[in-house]
Formats: C-alpha cells, sequence, structure tokens
C-alpha cells in the first residue's frame, strides 16, 4: 500500500468572508480546496481527509433557535452528525470531479463517523470549543443573556458561542475506514472531530452534546492508520510566534520539543494555533514522523518544502563515516 497522508480542513476554510457564507459558495471553497489535494494523490499518497465544521454547526443551531417552537430543536450530536454528510458530499463530489478530470481511476467515499469520549471529562463543565459565526461583544451579550449559551473571545477575531470539547478515545468506524484505505478509495472520515458518543452502563452508544476537536480526532486517527504524514489545513501560510505583535516571526520547521516549549510559553491562542499545536504534539508522540501546518493554497509548495510550518520528533544531520 502506498504512504498514508490524513490531512484535516478546517471548517473556516470553507467560508471565504462574511459577505460568501452560502452553500454555493461553500461548495466553490471545497473545490478550490480539493485542487489542491489532488497533488498528494498524484504523488502516490493514500489520502484521508477530514475537516472541521464549527461554522457549519453554528448555522444550523442558529436555524433550529429561530425556529423554535415552530419546529423541534436539534441536538449538538445530530448537528454534527448533518455536517458530516454535507460536507462530505460537497467534498466528496469535488474530488469525483478533480479525479476525472485528471484520469485518476480512484473511488471516493465519505464515512459517518462516531468517536467516543468519557463521560465523566471535565469539557462538559467547561465549555471551551468556539463553533458557529462571530458576533460583536453587544452581541454575544445578549446571545448570553437570551439564549444562555456560553460565549468566549476567539482569539481577538470576535465572540462566538462555546460549547464542550472531550478528548476523543475510540473511532467507532475505524475498521472500515482502515479496509477502504487498504483498497486504494480516499476516504472523507471524522468530519467535525467525529460525533460525540458515549458508551453506557450495558456498552451502547448514546450521543452527547458537545464538538470533539478536529485535529485531536485527526492526530488519533493518523496515528490508528499509521500515517506517513499528518496535515493541517488552516487559514495561515505557517505557524508564527508572538502573532499579531511587532516581534511576530514565522515558523518554517521545529523539533517536537520545540513545539512542547512553544505552547507551555503561550504562544498560541486556544481558539485558533493551539489545538493544532497540540494535536501535532500528540501525532508525533504516539508514533508519527512528520506534521505539516500551511493554507491549502500553498499546499504544494509545503509538502516540496519550500513554504508551511514542519514539525518532526528530531532533526538529524548527517556525518559522513570515516573510512580512512
Amino acid at each position: 500500500m502506498n504512504k498514508i497522508v490524513v490531512i484535516a480542513v478546517g471548517g473556516n476554510s470553507l467560508i471565504a468572508d462574511k459577505e460568501h457564507q452560502t452553500i454555493p459558495e461553500q461548495s466553490l471553497q471545497a473545490q478550490y480546496t480539493v485542487k489542491h489535494i489532488l497533488s498528494l494523490i498524484e504523488n502516490g499518497y493514500e489520502v484521508v481527509l477530514t475537516h472541521g465544521n464549527g461554522p457549519q454547526v453554528g448555522f444550523i443551531l442558529l436555524r433550529s433557535d429561530y425556529a423554535r417552537g415552530i419546529v423541534h430543536t436539534v441536538p449538538l450530536d445530530i448537528c454534527v452528525g448533518d455536517t458530516q454528510g454535507s460536507l462530505g458530499y460537497q467534498f466528496q463530489q469535488a474530488l469525483i470531479n478533480e479525479l476525472k478530470k485528471k484520469n485518476i481511476d480512484k473511488d471516493v467515499a465519505t464515512i459517518v463517523t462516531q468517536v467516543v469520549v468519557d463521560k465523566d471529562d471535565e469539557a462538559f463543565q467547561n465549555p471551551t470549543k468556539p463553533i458557529g459565526p462571530f458576533y460583536s461583544k453587544e452581541e454575544a451579550e445578549k446571545r448570553k443573556t437570551e439564549n444562555g449559551w456560553d460565549m468566549v473571545d476567539d482569539a481577538g477575531r470576535g465572540w462566538r458561542r462555546a460549547v464542550a470539547s472531550p478528548k476523543p478515545k475510540e473511532i467507532v468506524e475505524f475498521n472500515v475506514i482502515k479496509k477502504l484505505v487498504k483498497s486504494g478509495t480516499v476516504v472523507i472520515a471524522a468530519g467535525g472531530g467525529g460525533i460525540p458518543v458515549i458508551r453506557d452502563e450495558s456498552g451502547d452508544l448514546k450521543g452527547v452534546p458537545a464538538v470533539i476537536d478536529k485535529d485531536n480526532a485527526s492526530a488519533m486517527l493518523a496515528n490508528w492508520l499509521n500515517a506517513e504524514l499528518f496535515i493541517i489545513s488552516t487559514n495561515v501560510k505557517n505557524v508564527c510566534l508572538n502573532w499579531g505583535k511587532p516581534d511576530q516571526k514565522e515558523i518554517y520547521k521545529m523539533t517536537l520539543s520545540d513545539a512542547k516549549q512553544y505552547i507551555k510559553e503561550g504562544h498560541f491562542s486556544a481558539g485558533s494555533m493551539l489545538p493544532k499545536m497540540e494535536a501535532a504534539v500528540d501525532f508525533l508522540e504516539g508514533g508519527g514522523r512528520e506534521v505539516l501546518i500551511t493554507n491549502y493554497e500553498n499546499l504544494e509548495t509545503a509538502i516540496s518544502g519550500q513554504s508551511g510550518t514542519r514539525i518532526i520528533r528530531l532533526f538529524c544531520t548527517y556525518v559522513p563515516m570515516n573510512l580512512s
């Protein structure tokens, strides 16, 4: 089997800006994204695509709230399932069309994926995961009062609703995903971090109101698949230290120990780069070899080492052996 790459695409990457948030506009962004992913397939990788869903889940919850009293509301786990289907469909269709243009004979499949979490995870008592659209501080206060939402300042970009984000423990459909990857299928899985479920006393699965961080779940999936490469596609070309400050510095290469030190020093925001860096650490500590963080526009050049931020376990310098 060819080398496996897991690429995690952010849900925000499908939202060009506040004026372009409709479904057709998101589909267009999905098409732009997969054009760059095709280079991985052409280079012989077996591709597993995961994706975020923060804005899309937020849109569903807004519609549900506005329709309160007319139709039933939508539980958060069902929102995740809905977005796995809708976003998976958009990516799947875009991939099929691009593969056809390139005369590449590959199947594409989207797997509705459940991810088990611990029912006693402390995240349920401390909602921190931002979802949905951005609000001004005044709008956020109104939502907090009228809707009872927890609201957080998302990396200075605006206020968003915060929900519980427990750690992933088990991918229920992993064996199906693995079989499809081994067959050469391009797989879209663990959308939105997976549908959050717990196992009850009898071992049965049950959905819970949460959103699992997609980068954490993607790192776990990459480890379980023994992926050669884990790519986190975000909205910036490189990881930066001192983001937004006069001494902002782009990082092109770092080791696992560097990444852990930068996290410890507080260089990354909780709603932005921090979960991506934590996922990179999890993947490398779990046996992974290499993580690449960049935006999808620079994916090809990042793979060739010309851009993006590359994180590995340890830098090695070749020293010629003295044969005299």
